[in-house]
């Protein structure tokens, strides 16, 4: 059964907060980036990501399996749980070629322009400096038509 699709609301975050709000599931990767407003999301986007301790009821979630929440850096909004910024864009540079890269990149340069022209507060994990090095400049431009 799929789960409501974020073409029957008004912004993807009221979607997430429809789906996921009240729900042992932390919101992640590109489904924490739109409820974090970094990036806007797609037109009739139908799937939700996010961490879970169990399979969700809904097809359309992919749930991401851990045992624990313990270790996951998330932030309470409301009834929403949601990975913080900086766990969000860690987790996706960490598997960087099985991400939405539109999604990463976007929400770099937002949060770049949004930080006075600065990633001074994200705390990059040392083993993703390289992939967040080769992509920050395609962030920077990417609201200059670069």
């Amino acid at each position: 059964m799929m789960s409501p699709t974020s073409d029957e609301f008004l912004t993807n975050r009221a979607w997430h907060r429809a789906v996921v709000g009240g729900k042992d599931m932390i919101l992640r990767r590109t489904s924490a980036l739109e409820f974090l407003e970094l990036f806007g999301g797609y037109m009739r986007e139908k799937t939700i990501d996010v961490y879970a301790k169990k399979p969700g009821e809904f097809e359309n979630i992919e749930c991401c399996i851990v045992n624990s929440f313990d270790g996951i850096d998330y932030v309470r909004i409301g009834d929403v749980l949601c990975t913080s910024v900086n766990q969000t864009i860690n987790d996706m540079l960490d598997d960087f070629d099985n991400i939405d890269e539109q999604s990463l990149v976007e929400s770099l340069s937002r949060y770049y322009y949004m930080h006075g022209m600065s990633f001074d507060g994200l705390k990059i994990k040392a083993e993703n400096i390289d992939c967040f090095n080769s992509i920050k400049d395609w962030a920077i431009e990417y609201h200059n038509g670069g």
